[in-house]
């Protein structure tokens, strides 16, 4: 089965947090957490459509300036979601320079930032390079409680966690994975085309049956210009179900914390977790409010998830890392019960 999404770790477990994942079939990537990205080449940086910011430590907002310079001059709109204060920030990072020729490039590049509150608060305003990149309000997307974006393919959620500030956790879900029959198309003399994209986000939306979707054929035209959706649904696709990604940094191991994980974490295909402290020095973990590998190994295990990887290590481990790993690796195979609430 082809797999739509393409996570990956932005730099090592030392280096600062964060999850690129390229969405292979829609020519556009997600971002999580915006640290240093100077390892991501110009042309992934310029596929970001979205970018989802834990909370403003530098570690985890630094690269800002870095993606709006390769931005600039460009026909792009960037959207970022995060916790409340996020739109203030950006704000003030775009206020830090001058712009008076900004207004006169080529492209336009659009900023457009969505925040959440404490209490679920939705905000969104809009900095556009032709105005100089002044802050404009914006029509804040209408979203559940749990939800900040809601695309026809996919959706991510988010869960606040302590870290001695609200911190935000995210889960990446595809609705559904459509696999379309290579050879029911060749059968049926229809062509692989954009029109498989309509195809796709109709079921997502959950159209009629009866729909018409225009459809290519291959060569002379074999029957109508469109089909109805369902006729298509029946001959040429089937239906399985969508993965999910799941991503927790800077959280303290409470059982608050732990339960909010584990229930947004769910079943996920990978979870990336922070687990940067070895078990042996759970105090300073504790004091910093961070998770050790074992406590991340344990969450991970509890969530039911498929695969884990942790990172945001600490640096006094250099050249312990394969400890950090292993420690958290135990504590997820653990058959034991009871194994989070040992830790609490």
């Amino acid at each position: 089965m082809a797999s739509r999404f393409d996570p990956h770790l932005v730099n090592d477990p030392f280096g600062d947090p964060g999850v690129y994942v390229d969405l292979k079939f829609e020519r556009r990537a997600l971002l999580f957490d915006l640290g240093d990205i100077s390892i991501l080449p110009p042309r992934k940086l310029l596929r970001i459509s979205d970018i989802f910011i834990t909370h403003r430590h530098m570690d985890h907002f630094l690269g800002f300036d870095q993606l709006l310079r390769f931005v600039l001059g460009r026909d792009k709109v960037v959207r970022f979601h995060g916790p409340a204060g996020l739109i203030d920030a950006v704000e003030a990072k775009l206020r830090a320079y001058t712009w008076n020729l900004v207004g006169s490039y080529e492209g336009n590049v659009v900023l457009r930032v969505i925040e959440r509150g404490a209490e679920g608060q939705v905000a969104a305003a809009e900095f556009s390079g032709r105005t100089g990149f002044a802050r404009e309000a914006a029509t804040a997307p209408t979203l559940k409680d749990d939800v900040l974006l809601d695309d026809p393919g996919l959706q991510v959620r988010y869960a606040t966690l302590d870290h001695g500030i609200p911190v935000l956790a995210f889960a990446l879900e595809e609705r559904a994975h459509i696999n379309i029959w290579r050879n029911e198309l060749d059968r049926r003399g229809l062509s692989v085309g954009p029109w498989l994209r309509a195809f796709k986000d109709a079921i997502l939306r959950g159209d009629r049956e009866d729909m018409l979707i225009p459809v290519a054929w291959a060569g002379a035209p074999r029957g109508p210009a469109a089909l109805p959706l369902g006729e298509l649904k029946r001959q040429i696709m089937r239906i399985t179900a969508g993965r999910k990604i799941a991503y927790v940094v800077d959280c303290a191991f409470t059982e608050e914390n732990v339960a909010r994980i584990v229930a947004l974490a769910k079943g996920a295909d990978v979870l990336f977790i922070e687990g940067g402290f070895l078990e042996a020095d759970a105090a300073d973990a504790a004091q910093r409010r961070h998770l050790t590998a074992s406590q991340a190994g344990a969450i991970a295990r509890l969530a039911g998830v498929k695969r884990f990887q942790t990172l945001h290590y600490s640096p006094r481990y250099k050249d312990r890392g394969q400890a950090l790993a292993a420690e958290a690796e135990t504590a997820f195979s653990s058959s034991q019960d009871g194994t989070v609430a040992r830790y609490l």
